[in-house]
């Protein structure tokens, strides 16, 4: 029933997106910004864990925001669900934020509905960055839900210009779980990634990317293998992002 309600929550969301962004065409001086990605991925790898094996996914979102308030939609679509001879829609999340800057330093809290082909969860999160050398910065999560426990991710990023129009966006991080019902308390998953972004026109946008994570300990190593469907504990995939935003 829950997979209905937000499926149906997301067709309307996509509509109300499209009409929104029509409206701040017309408004340019609107407090309103919507936009919509759809990315196509090799594999959908979370925090570590691989939930594809060998087919390609699908993952539409689309955000509307008014000052710093937030509301994202995110899905994802798997052409080959873990084996099975059809697509499946395993999973839709929503995300409400609320974001501001200081200075030299941006600050966000969330909330976010993860509705999953198992058992739902919800998160909670704070998030700070710093925009100065290699823009670090810090987000907590913390799990109320399904999976209690902390997620805390270290991130940093570089911008290397290639041209007028185009950068080599370069990011890394790492990830430190702890969970509370099981003994696991690791620094837990690395990431690096790399990507540029081809702007169309003014709207529309193309980002090419590729991203390989790994574990971080031998623990961990162990945990994301006995979790991720393909079995391995590192993960090399590549995807292409089509954007538009108003």
């Amino acid at each position: 029933m829950y997979k209905r309600i937000l499926k149906t929550i997301v067709m309307a969301g996509l509509v109300a997106l499209t009409l929104g962004a029509v409206n701040a065409v017309a408004e340019e001086e609107s407090p309103v910004s919507a936009s919509g990605d759809l990315g196509v991925y090799t594999q959908y790898v979370w925090r570590g864990y691989a939930f594809s094996d060998s087919s390609l996914v699908l993952q539409p979102s689309a955000t509307v925001a008014y000052g710093g308030f937030g509301f994202n939609l995110w899905g994802n679509l798997d052409t080959d669900y873990v084996g099975m001879d059809d697509a499946d829609f395993n999973e839709i999340d929503m995300t409400f934020s609320y974001d501001w800057s200081y200075d030299t330093v941006s600050m966000g809290v969330g909330y976010i509905y993860y509705g999953l082909e198992g058992e739902d969860s919800m998160e909670l999160y704070y998030t700070i960055g710093f925009d100065t050398i290699l823009a670090p910065s810090i987000t907590i999560y913390r799990d109320i839900d399904a999976f209690e426990g902390w997620y805390i991710s270290l991130g940093i990023g570089h911008s290397i210009p290639l041209t007028e129009e185009l950068a080599l966006d370069l990011s890394a991080s790492i990830g430190y779980y702890d969970l509370d019902d099981v003994d696991y308390s690791e620094l837990h998953d690395g990431t690096i990634g790399a990507s540029v972004t081809i702007p169309v026109n003014d709207y529309f946008s193309i980002t090419p990317s590729l991203t390989y994570t790994f574990g971080l300990s031998s623990e961990a190593k162990d945990d994301i293998e006995a979790v991720s469907a393909d079995g391995d504990s590192d993960h090399f995939f590549a995807g292409i992002t089509c954007s538009i935003a108003f």
